[in-house]
């Protein structure tokens, strides 16, 4: 397998990873304790989000879809966890911080210069962005 081949594999598996995590964090039947620190919530629910979009752009998920797939999972776990998860509930600062993790996942640089200009939202792509290279 080629070096980019096995890069593409590994940017996989490292969504998968992130999505796995994703869910067991947002789903599990009870959520971790924080020891009463009301912001350390916040920044699990930032950072699991951003590194799924992250993950997700380096795998090649397309930006738009990726996005949007993600806000709404934003909105529609916090309204699971409120509605039919017991022990857990939902909460709107929640789907905040997990869409400013969105935000921040998608404008991170994105790993690995093969698929980078298919991963870059503001890269111009198409003719003439290869003939500048030139």
């Amino acid at each position: 397998m080629s070096a980019p081949g096995r890069v593409a594999s590994a940017s996989r598996w490292l969504f998968a990873a992130a999505v796995a995590v994703q869910l067991v964090v947002l789903y599990a039947p009870r959520a971790p304790s924080t020891g009463g620190v009301w912001w350390v919530d916040k920044l699990v629910h930032l950072s699991i989000f951003a590194a799924v979009a992250w993950t997700g752009r380096a795998a090649g998920v397309r930006l738009p879809l990726l996005v949007g797939l993600l806000l709404a999972h934003a909105v529609v776990s916090e309204g699971l966890q409120h509605w039919l998860l017991p022990g857990r509930s939902g909460d709107w600062r929640d789907a905040v911080a997990d869409a400013t993790g969105v935000l921040v996942g998608a404008l991170l640089p994105a790993p690995g210069s093969a698929a980078r200009g298919r991963m870059a939202p503001w890269r111009r792509t198409g003719p003439r962005s290869s003939q500048a290279g030139r």
